[in-house]
């Protein structure tokens, strides 16, 4: 895997995380428990703070980073969709940023936030608790239900199990022995 310790700063993996080879952590980076790291990501604490809480899925080309002296931090069980852009903001618990999303500089996404596929969420914007938003700039949609909840529950254990899965079953083929 590609983690990196830049000028002094060393990322922090937690027990059962898995980073996919191509992934790339470099910096200043603390990464919770039972955390998946997909192929092409990239988490980027070089001269900012990333910090990730635990069983959170960070799926294939996600980017992850922070501006200079300041922090980007992601809640437990949250699943950042593939593609995603993710900067110096704040995502809260069980939070769904969907794929090819951005969400940038000083925004907050509240518990159970979701930001639908391809949507923008703008500096200093704010995703509120349980409620999804789409478009750019991202709006407000509707309110999630506990529908919504238990199918999303069932997802977010995937990835966690993949992370334990991973070390055991997966196998290089393009390497001779």
């Amino acid at each position: 895997m590609g983690v990196y310790e830049f000028e002094g700063r060393i990322p922090k993996i937690g027990e059962g995380t898995f980073v996919f080879e191509t992934a790339t952590v470099v910096g200043d980076v603390t990464i919770g428990k039972d955390v998946y790291i997909g192929p092409g990501a990239v988490v980027r604490g070089d001269y900012g703070k990333i910090i990730i809480g635990d069983r959170t899925s960070i799926e294939e080309n996600v980017v992850i980073h922070a501006r200079p002296g300041d922090q980007t931090v992601i809640g437990n069980d949250v699943t950042l969709g593939h593609g995603c852009v993710i900067h110096n903001c704040t995502i809260g618990d069980l939070a769904v940023i969907g794929m090819g999303s951005v969400v940038t500089d000083f925004s907050v996404i509240g518990r159970w936030g979701v930001v639908a596929e391809g949507a923008v969420v703008k500096i200093n914007g704010v995703v509120e608790e349980k409620t999804i938003v789409a478009g750019i700039p991202a709006k407000p949609i509707k309110k999630i239900d506990d529908e919504f909840k238990k199918t999303w529950l069932d997802f977010k254990a995937i990835y966690p199990d993949l992370a334990h899965r991973y070390p055991k079953g997966l196998k290089r083929l393009d390497r001779t022995p």
